[in-house]
Order: structure tokens, then C-alpha cells, then sequence
């Protein structure tokens, strides 16, 4: 039986953590060119919560806290502020902005806020808050993909070597397969097949496949 939807934040959260590096070079290569990937990265779990808990947003079981290094500095790091979002939230930008508040005044470090939009409506594009008084007024924009734009890039997806393809397709093949049974057996076994012709079947990759597509 497929999954509800919102019990898989689960699944992405996992996959986050397992292929982070990979992940950001997919889904943000402006960011990941700014990284030193052979130091490790650090996921503060702990500390998400506390911010989560003192902003008064509840916890977000896909959102992710990590501490990465800069290419330019061995000295200055960088939070990037994941948040994998599946549906429609009205003061979604707000809750982002909070965020990243937050993690500059526990940390004196401003974050790289990055959202992943799972959600099924084409037109919902958040990505900035702001503020505009007569004497006060500032604008904050964070990072923003649309797992719908790959609708027409299949074919790109399908040749990519980054298992956050598969990632993608699996999760546009669920919207696009919703009651067709017959159609979604299918494509759980052509990505399963793309997993061993990329090299990936010795994982646990599929398992996270697996969860997505589900039957």
C-alpha cells in the first residue's frame, strides 16, 4: 500500500542524511560549488529542534540542520537550512524567515535557506518574505525547486548519474500514476532496473524507492 503523504517526510529526511552531498549538488549546484565537500558534514539535530521549539513552529520531520565547510576558508562555515515541504502552507515564507532567524541568533551565522517543494500545485512558488514600512522595510528570498518542473525532463533524469534522479522521478511517477495500479507496478520495476544499471543496487538506495512507490 502506497504511503500516506505525510508519512514521507520520513523517507526524505532519511535519504537527505544518506546522499546530502548528492543532493545538494542536485537540486542546488550553485550552493554545492561553494562547499569542501571532503570535510565531513554535521547534522544538528538537537539544535533544529530547540529553534523549531523556541519559534513556536512545531517540528518539521523532514527539515534538516547542517554545518558544512567552505571551499575559500577553513575558519568560516556554513549552515545550509533544509526543508523538504509536500503541500501547501499558507505563511510557509514566514516560518522559513523565522528559521533562519533564529539560526543567525543562536549562531551568529546566517544560513542558507533551501526548500525542496513536493507539493502537487504548479503555481504555489514561495520564496521570499518581506517587509516594507515608511522607515523600515527588508526582503529575504531563499532557494526554491520544484519537483513538478521535471515533468517534461524525464529523459534528463532517466540519464542522470545522481540517485537524487530516481529520487525525483519516483516521486513524479507517484502523482502521475494515482489509481493506475497496472502503470505504477511498471515503473517501481523500470526504476528498480535503473538502480542496478547505475550501480546502486548494492545500497540501501532502494529501500527509500521502495517506500515511495510502494503497493
Amino acid at each position: 500500500m502506497n504511503l500516506p503523504r505525510a508519512d514521507l517526510d520520513g523517507p526524505w529526511k532519511d535519504v537527505l542524511r544518506a546522499y546530502f552531498p548528492q543532493a545538494i549538488q542536485f537540486f542546488f549546484p550553485n550552493t554545492a560549488a561553494l562547499i569542501d565537500w571532503e570535510r565531513p558534514c554535521e547534522f544538528l539535530d538537537k539544535e533544529l529542534l530547540q529553534i523549531a521549539r523556541e519559534a513556536e513552529v512545531g517540528k518539521r520531520y523532514a527539515d534538516l540542520l547542517v554545518k558544512v565547510w567552505l571551499l575559500e576558508s577553513n575558519q568560516v562555515w556554513l549552515f545550509c537550512h533544509i526543508e523538504v515541504q509536500s503541500q501547501y502552507e499558507s505563511r510557509f515564507e514566514e516560518r522559513v524567515f523565522i528559521y533562519n532567524f533564529r539560526i543567525f541568533d543562536l549562531y551568529r551565522q546566517i544560513p542558507v535557506s533551501l526548500v525542496i517543494l513536493c507539493d502537487e500545485t504548479l503555481s504555489w512558488r514561495p520564496q521570499s518574505y518581506a517587509v516594507n514600512y515608511p522607515d523600515t522595510r527588508f526582503s529575504f528570498e531563499f532557494g526554491i525547486v520544484k519537483l513538478l518542473d521535471w515533468r517534461d525532463r524525464i529523459e534528463e533524469l532517466e540519464s542522470s548519474d545522481n540517485p537524487f534522479a530516481i529520487v525525483v522521478l519516483a516521486h513524479l511517477k507517484v502523482i502521475e500514476t494515482k489509481g493506475r495500479i497496472q502503470q505504477r507496478k511498471d515503473w517501481k520495476f523500470r526504476l528498480t532496473k535503473m538502480l542496478y544499471e547505475k550501480g546502486m543496487s548494492g545500497n540501501r538506495f532502494w529501500i527509500y524507492i521502495d517506500l515511495w512507490i510502494g503497493l
